[in-house]
């Protein structure tokens, strides 16, 4: 059982570094000597765990998607409104955004089908499919106007990706959280009936 444990450990420890130096360096520029180095392991533990780099940064992309699934399902039960919904995954996004900067950044600046090429986009994942159960569920409730919910999806949630994304380039003057109030109210004013 222990080894176990310490399997679990050190499977994190590499993703952790991968995750790192992917975010900061780019998934090219990032060798698995690299991520050896920083991580303190041998590249014997990388290849035990992972048979390439391709396969690394595929179950690194994995593992965030079933993460932001867990919390965008968590969100979806707690909340009975699209209103509140809509608020509370922009809030976790920008929390993200400020606790993970890397994830982020990894989610959203790489990209992923120069290495990932069997991927599937980020617009037929889970977590987005959730974004999308959401809007849909205020179409129906009559809380949001009848859009298409691609569309409707993309207004109440690009803003917010977008702030994301200024503030991972550090062009905004403020730190993030103080946009949170103003990209709930603008992406709530566009789609709500």
């Amino acid at each position: 059982m222990a080894t176990a444990g310490k399997n679990t450990k050190l499977r994190s420890q590499i993703l952790d570094t991968a995750l790192r130096l992917f975010s900061h360096r780019g998934y090219f520029n990032t060798s698995i000597h690299d991520i050896c180095r920083e991580a303190g392991v041998s590249i014997g533990a990388v290849y035990h765990h992972f048979a390439n780099k391709d396969a690394l940064a595929r179950a690194l992309f994995d593992d965030m998607l079933a993460r932001m699934e867990v919390a965008l399902s968590d969100i979806l039960a707690c909340h009975a409104t699209c209103h509140k919904r809509c608020d509370a995954i922009i809030a976790f996004l920008f929390a993200l955004a400020g606790q993970s900067p890397e994830i982020m950044r990894y989610i959203l600046d790489a990209r992923h089908h120069e290495f990932m090429p069997e991927a599937k986009p980020l617009g037929t994942s889970r977590p987005y499919a959730l974004l999308r159960q959401c809007i849909e569920g205020g179409i129906r409730s009559g809380a949001v106007r009848p859009l298409d919910p691609q569309v409707a999806v993309e207004a109440a949630f690009g803003g917010a990706i977008r702030m994301i994304q200024l503030h991972l380039d550090g062009v905004l003057e403020q730190p993030l959280p103080h946009y949170l109030t103003q990209t709930q109210e603008c992406a709530w004013r566009a789609i709500r009936i």
